[in-house]
């Protein structure tokens, strides 16, 4: 219980912090709607879910969660303005590319062993929808506020950095999926990855990630004002989340209890870096 209220109250303060001097609704500003819109398609989902014992909707309708609360931020906020547009497309190209890949992924896999014990308990299983509407409002909260904010800025030449940088993020990200989801067809998953960008970062998917996030984060920062300026925790909580939470603590830990006494395994560990590639393999 502690924990989803430290969920909610997370939430609340982006949301809080990211309606200032923001655009409003009749009763409530866009960026609080956007983020209990977030929340209500995670709790509604978790019904079925929870009902039917699946995880397979889970990582699609989390990519279906970004692309409805953007759009419905600037059709709301009736920020049709460069920028703003901008954020939107870079988000929603990056959900439907990774909610489709991880779609067809779960689909071919059949399941996912991260969600065997928390599938059957209601309080955990809830839990983990409420993660995924929490990453989904931090994440995507800089974003937001700048989408939602009073504030307008026009494209510099500048932003070009950020725009080159999140093709950079996108690019390693969708190539490392890509590339450790063809090895896996071929080689099934007894065997590690040692190849392609594989060779230069133990989960170059997960920096690549990372990189995109504080892309957008950037990206963002010339509309946010005030209190705004809060959100833009965004890329750190996606580094913190990846690297001491969840994704590369729990895959290096997998791999070490499956792997841990194979030379060739600790040979690639020590001259492979866990995030950040180094220029020669």
């Amino acid at each position: 219980m502690k924990a989803l209220l430290f969920i909610v109250l997370i939430a609340c303060l982006i949301a809080w912090s990211g309606s200032y001097e923001g655009a409003e609704m009749d009763v409530l500003p866009v960026m609080v709607a956007a983020v209990l819109l977030i929340f209500s398609i995670q709790w509604l989902a978790f019904i079925p879910a929870y009902l039917w014992q699946t995880e397979r909707y889970y990582d699609l309708l989390g990519s279906a969660t970004y692309i409805a609360v953007t759009s419905a931020a600037v059709v709301l906020s009736g920020r049709f303005d460069t920028r703003s547009l901008l954020l939107v497309l870079l988000i929603v190209v990056w959900a439907a590319r990774l909610g489709s890949f991880l779609f067809l992924r779960i689909m071919q896999d059949g399941s996912d062993s991260r969600f065997d014990k928390i599938k059957p308990s209601p309080l955990l299983f809830f839990r983990t929808w409420s993660l995924q509407g929490l990453w989904v409002t931090v994440t995507a909260g800089a974003a937001l506020a700048a989408i939602t904010s009073g504030a307008a800025a026009k494209l510099q030449w500048w932003d070009g950095f950020a725009i080159g940088l999140w093709l950079v993020g996108f690019g390693t990200e969708a190539i490392a999926d890509r590339q450790k989801r063809l090895f896996r067809r071929q080689c099934s998953s007894a065997k590690f990855i040692t190849t392609g960008l594989w060779a230069y970062s133990r989960h170059p998917n997960y920096f690549g990630e990372i990189m995109l996030w504080a892309a957008v984060a950037l990206l963002a920062v010339p509309q946010l004002q005030g209190w705004q300026y809060f959100t833009l925790v965004s890329p750190l909580f996606v580094y913190l989340l990846l690297t001491r939470v969840s994704g590369v603590v729990l895959l290096e830990h997998k791999s070490d209890r499956r792997w841990g006494d194979d030379p060739d395994y600790l040979e690639y560990k020590a001259r492979t870096p866990v995030l950040v590639p180094k220029l020669r393999p």
